[in-house]
């Protein structure tokens, strides 16, 4: 493909050859951070064959927007990952990469521009593809422990104050009691509930296990940003039942 017209209106287009065709219509977005010490040079990484990884969107620091394959097509940003059971998320989703350098090359905070495209930029995919708010989510969402972008610095907050997401008011933090690694009880078994009914990938099993701790981590780096610690503290807790009430009933496909 030499070129298209964004589907963006102010996108730039820098074509990348590593997409495919979708096996399913989008109906969630994906935000991602770049990961890499310059801007550039994710862009440039997106659009290599060799590195056999892709994103519909790039958001740079300076606010530019680059789209690198069409919305209609299946880019290769999500990797192994599932939401509702669902496993071939690239397929279902529109992927977006929003330059940072993240954890491991100086994370920092995401600068007010980027985030004011990223903003025009997911309203208008929303309304192009009728995304549900629920259905915005963070890499880390769909692939909890494997990922844990875009991070806890993430302002999922500006996002949902402009109508872009899904989020309610964390809890505050307080003393009390917990559930942690090595827990089995029917209350673990009820956060696990809670959690598969949000749609991540926990086995409900009764066992505060390794997986449920890193999914109750993913959850905080979301929508309990004070502290990431994969405790299932009341905050927590509350939190995840006050999303639940708050959401509106999505079929899963």
């Amino acid at each position: 493909m030499s070129g298209f017209l964004p589907d963006e209106p102010s996108a730039e287009v820098r074509v990348s050859p590593n997409f495919g065709p979708r096996r399913e219509t989008a109906d969630m977005i994906v935000l991602h951070y770049t990961g890499m010490e310059t801007g550039a040079g994710a862009e440039a990484w997106l659009c290599d064959p060799a590195s056999e990884v892709s994103s519909h969107y790039l958001v740079h620091e300076d606010g530019r927007i680059v789209q690198m394959v069409r919305e209609s097509d299946r880019a290769w940003h999500a990797g192994k990952s599932s939401w509702f059971g669902r496993s071939d998320i690239n397929s279902c989703s529109v992927g977006i990469e929003v330059v940072n350098p993240g954890h491991s090359l100086g994370y920092r905070n995401f600068p007010k521009r980027q985030i004011d495209a990223l903003i025009g930029l997911c309203k208008g995919i929303v309304q192009r593809h009728s995304i549900p708010a629920q259905r915005v989510l963070a890499h880390s969402d769909v692939a909890p422990g494997r990922k844990i972008d875009p991070g806890e610095r993430f302002p999922w907050k500006a996002l949902f104050e402009a109508g872009v997401g899904h989020l309610v008011e964390a809890a505050p933090v307080r003393r009390g009691a917990v559930l942690k690694a090595g827990d089995a009880s029917a209350e673990v078994e009820a956060l696990q509930s809670m959690l598969a009914l949000y749609g991540y990938g926990v086995e409900i099993s009764g066992a505060f296990d390794r997986q449920t701790e890193i999914v109750v981590e993913a959850f905080q780096r979301h929508f309990r940003q004070r502290k990431v610690d994969g405790v299932a503290d009341g905050s927590t807790i509350r939190t995840l039942e006050r999303l639940l009430g708050s959401v509106r009933a999505v079929p899963s496909k």
